[in-house]
């Protein structure tokens, strides 16, 4: 019986009262309620403290609502026992075939399970990696390539409808700066003062001559204009493959330039002059922020006539609420702290509620540390740690989950020996190898010839759910039967690092239950299967799935050996 189930059970246990005249509640009765597992193991399997959420509103004291429902509840299907418990707590005893049931359910959900409908028909964007394309991605891309992604995937579970956006800076003269670096690389001349270092500009630039023979052979406008264009190709085309081999995938690629070239900035400056939220001062066009919260007024036109970027930030957000997205989420770096207010001001001037349409997320730096000293150079960069020097070194799934167990807002300082050491002490590889021990024993299960191996209904024809009594059964399918919650707090609070400190908390649960000799899933020596025996195994196979189904919402793989 899982927590979802319950919270149905008493809110149909408070309907009645209601209905019956035994209970009144001025605002009706709740759409559902909180029911959580209790800390002490003597507190029963669930606990809720409704009584005391809603003793005021019904104009009685806790104690005597906790009464009126625990005898209601007492006897429902799957409920074993209800105790009154301090104040007002209700502490939930479920029968075993009721809770082992969670089991087979989540066999029959697979891949699923833990998917709702929280979220359903919302359009959310979700932004991250705003970045140049004149070079390689970097750490501090590299943390929102996890964490963007990750909030993605489990928006999309709660039942979001999801889109995933890069946002490419290739307007400005840092575009021009880039390809006069190539021509310099090619030609062998030093490159400009302003320009860009690193080796990976001279494999740039043999590769633009590759691409384009005789490019550099071409002079002044035409020539940059050629070689700007290949070498964004090129280098946009390397960032993409970088975040496709680090499991991060885009299913938009917005650019600057083009948002100016379609006119969108010009619409959205005469919109705001339409609303009366911009003056001109000084020569210049100013968006009068103030007026909804800001620290001051933002310039939108320059007085040399130069856009500013906040002019082409407030189109971009146009043009995103235009795609139909109710919500749009930014992922910026710590350096961007005075961009929050500054954008729920800008949303509010266009005649949104920055509260339903805006959510920003402001990250923290990340500090990679090998044999105790920073890791700040690249062989390729020259003066930053690239996306694909950390995966090689670290690799693709302990870079994520590292990444990924902590909020965003949180500093990070990793050490590359503790995340990629083969111990239960790394929390990526104890999460991991839980479920590759699964894996080993639905093979060792098969090896013995034990029946419901072949398919899941095979499986489930001859569950108990009732034969999963044993204490460690209980705590474990307690463990399972919380996932669906903690992915639909997840996606609400945008915090994917909810779902790695569940993986971790699940896993240590399975663990104990292995080691349990009277949980045993397999028979010893000459025993018989019995009906147990099968019913643990079904267990498994549910364990199983949900870490593989929490690793995937995570981007990290579920290897089946280790």
């Amino acid at each position: 019986m899982t927590p979802a189930q319950l919270s149905t059970a008493i809110v149909g246990a408070l309907t009645s009262l209601v209905d019956e005249g035994a209970l009144t509640l001025p605002d009706g009765v709740p759409a559902e309620v909180t029911v959580e597992r209790p800390r002490q193991k003597g507190h029963g399997d669930y606990a809720t403290n409704v009584a005391l959420q809603l003793a005021k509103k019904a104009g009685t004291n806790p104690r005597a609502l906790g009464e009126l429902l625990a005898a209601r509840l007492t006897g429902a299907d799957g409920i074993a026992a209800v105790e009154l418990a301090g104040p007002g707590f209700l502490n939930i005893r479920v029968e075993a075939g009721a809770q082992g049931q969670v089991a087979a359910d989540i066999v029959t959900a697979g891949a699923a399970y833990g998917c709702s409908e929280t979220l359903a028909g919302e359009r959310i964007n979700v932004e991250f990696i705003s970045a140049n394309p004149t070079g390689p991605l970097h750490l501090g891309h590299t943390r929102w390539a996890v964490l963007g992604d990750a909030i993605g995937r489990v928006l999309a579970a709660a039942g979001a409808d999801v889109t995933r956006e890069f946002y490419i800076n290739d307007r400005g003269v840092q575009m021009n700066h880039f390809a006069d670096s190539i021509i310099a690389s090619a030609l062998g001349e030093p490159k400009p003062e302003d320009g860009y270092a690193g080796a990976y500009i001279d494999d740039l630039a043999k590769a633009v001559e590759v691409a384009s023979p005789g490019i550099f052979q071409l002079e002044g406008d035409e020539r940059r204009a050629a070689v700007r264009a290949k070498g964004y190709e090129l280098q946009l085309k390397e960032q993409q493959d970088q975040l496709d081999g680090f499991n991060t995938h885009f299913d938009v690629w917005s650019s600057e330039l083009s948002l100016h070239e379609s006119g969108s900035v010009p619409d959205t400056l005469q919109r705001l002059k339409d609303l009366g939220h911009v003056y001109e001062d000084g020569g210049a066009l100013w968006m009068r922020t103030t007026d909804f919260g800001d620290d001051k007024d933002r310039v939108l036109i320059k007085s040399d006539g130069e856009l500013t970027y906040f002019a082409s930030d407030t189109a971009y957000y146009l043009d995103k609420r235009a795609r139909g997205f109710d919500n749009c989420i930014y992922l910026l770096g710590a350096d961007h702290h005075g961009y929050v207010g500054r954008l729920r001001a800008m949303a509010a001037c266009v005649g949104d509620d920055p509260d339903k349409t805006l959510d920003v997320m402001i990250g923290q730096l990340v500090k990679i540390l090998r044999d105790g000293e920073e890791l700040k150079l690249s062989k390729r960069a020259g003066t930053i740690v690239t996306l694909n020097e950390l995966a090689e070194e670290i690799g693709v799934d302990a870079l994520r989950y590292s990444l990924a167990r902590y909020p965003a807002d949180s500093p990070l300082v990793l050490d590359v020996a503790e995340i990629t050491k083969q111990s239960n002490d790394n929390p990526v590889y104890y999460v991991q190898y839980a479920h590759a021990r699964t894996c080993r024993m639905i093979e060792n299960a098969r090896d013995l010839g034990m029946a419901s191996t072949g398919s899941t209904d095979d499986l489930l024809d001859t569950f108990d759910p009732g034969l999963l009594d044993h204490e460690r059964d209980g705590e474990l399918l307690r463990a399972l039967a919380e996932y669906p919650r903690v992915v639909a707090s997840a996606a609400e609070l945008r915090e994917p690092h909810r779902i790695a400190r569940y993986l971790e908390d699940t896993a240590s649960t399975f663990n104990k239950w292995y080691d349990t000799k009277e949980c045993r899933m397999l028979p010893q020596g000459d025993e018989p299967v019995t009906a147990t025996n099968l019913a643990r195994l079904v267990l498994v196979v549910a364990t199983r799935t949900v870490v593989a189904n929490g690793l995937d919402l995570l981007g990290v793989s579920a290897p089946e050996r280790m």
